[in-house]
């Protein structure tokens, strides 16, 4: 039995440049306290309002994850913190699965959770790349999860393959 797991992070200089200036500016805010303290208690509850969303995306930045197992059971992911268990789709709901490249910017608006501005994309699980797992449901939905290990994931795809083909009859 082949077992593909993947787990990604957020980890483009991108994400890692916006959380130094979330921390910048916590820092500010922190550093502004004492003059903060002596202002009207909208300012001071502005402020500590403020240090509490920075913490919080910092948070949410520092744990997104997305994890992918593939198995004789079928193709299974969880982004983290928003899937608390994973997604199953096993194979008898697959028509198609197949490697690709893609534009998150231009077909889904950008990296994370997404879903396409145009129908016929569906949804999409990525943290980044331009190279994802692209799965056609047998209802017709579409769903494309990202990867940075297409070898193996292509090799494990060829394994169960012939899950999906008996499937279809």
């Amino acid at each position: 039995m082949k077992v593909f797991i993947e787990e990604q992070k957020f980890t483009q200089s991108i994400f890692i440049g916006l959380l130094i200036a979330l921390i910048v500016t916590g820092v500010l805010i922190i550093t502004e306290w004492e003059t903060t303290l002596q202002s009207s208690l909208g300012k001071q509850l502005g402020a500590l309002s403020g240090v509490i969303l920075v913490l919080l995306v910092i948070l949410l930045f520092a744990n997104l994850k997305l994890k992918t197992r593939i198995d004789e059971n079928g193709i299974s992911y969880k982004f983290y913190p928003f899937h608390k268990s994973y997604k199953i789709i096993s194979w008898n709901t697959i028509s198609n699965s197949y490697i690709r490249n893609y534009d998150a910017i231009s077909e889904y608006g950008g990296w994370g959770i997404k879903f396409s501005f145009r129908k016929k994309k569906g949804k999409s699980f990525t943290t980044k790349g331009n190279i994802g797992l692209q799965i056609e449901l047998k209802n017709g939905s579409k769903i494309l999860i990202g990867t940075q290990k297409k070898e193996e994931l292509q090799r494990v795809l060829n394994t169960y393959q012939y899950k999906i083909i008996t499937n279809e009859v």
